[in-house]
């Protein structure tokens, strides 16, 4: 299975480059690499890999940037982007999920986590073929196809965790998603956020979707409602 991924790694530091290329290649994967965000969104094109391994911090380009390219092409919106960053700080997590980023990975890398990592991304990459793709409720669509939600036919575009996590609490009404859960299943049970990662997705749900649609269960999670 692992002979069928194609992975970009991309980071400035030449060190870091050779360690990550090597450990996937012996574990089977395909591999290209990168140097910057710009080189990143050229070879993304010609590759076409299921994952990119992306730094934050680099010269001329940097990662959240090429993430929000690379997310855009219709060729890569499916990829699966795992950013590594030096910093830990709720805010840039943040900022690299909501310009696209399914995972994050803390440096320095050790390659059996990396690697670990890696097999569950793969994992979700197979199992999302046979997910529900769309829900529709009264006078919302949410497409997984798209990555669109409409209301009243009006069209909301939404960054990637903010419509994975509107798409699981809409997928079931009415049941109450605790954090662990919502954690485990928009963010992976790997990752590694800060306490508020949730509250701010949620709040810059509300406002975007309108309506009173989320419901806090205080001390639990959050729900789902029609009105």
């Amino acid at each position: 299975m692992s002979s069928m991924i194609k992975i970009l790694v991309v980071d400035d530091d030449p060190d870091i480059i050779e360690i990550l290329r090597y450990n996937l290649s012996l574990a089977g994967y395909q591999v290209k690499t990168a140097f910057n965000g710009k080189e990143a969104v050229k070879k993304a094109k010609l590759f076409l890999p299921e994952i990119i391994l992306l730094d934050i911090m680099m010269p001329e380009m940097d990662g959240i940037e090429a993430c929000t390219q690379i997310k855009s092409l219709p060729s890569l919106n499916k990829t699966m982007i795992i950013f590594l960053s030096a910093r830990s700080e709720d805010f840039t997590q943040i900022a690299a999920f909501d310009a696209g980023g399914d995972d994050y990975i803390s440096k320095p890398v050790k390659p059996k986590i990396l690697l670990r990592k890696i097999r569950s991304v793969v994992k979700r990459i197979h199992s999302s073929v046979n997910e529900n793709t769309r829900i529709e409720l009264d006078n919302i669509v949410i497409d997984r196809n798209e990555y669109l939600v409409k209301i009243d036919n009006n069209n909301i575009k939404l960054p990637r965790k903010e419509f994975e996590l509107f798409f699981l609490l809409a997928s079931k009404p009415r049941k109450v998603f605790t954090r662990d859960e919502i954690m485990s299943k928009v963010w992976g049970i790997n990752v590694v956020v800060g306490d508020r990662t949730i509250d701010v997705h949620i709040r810059k749900l509300r406002e975007k979707i309108g309506g009173n649609f989320l419901k806090t269960v205080k001390g639990v999670g959050y729900k789902f409602e029609l009105l």
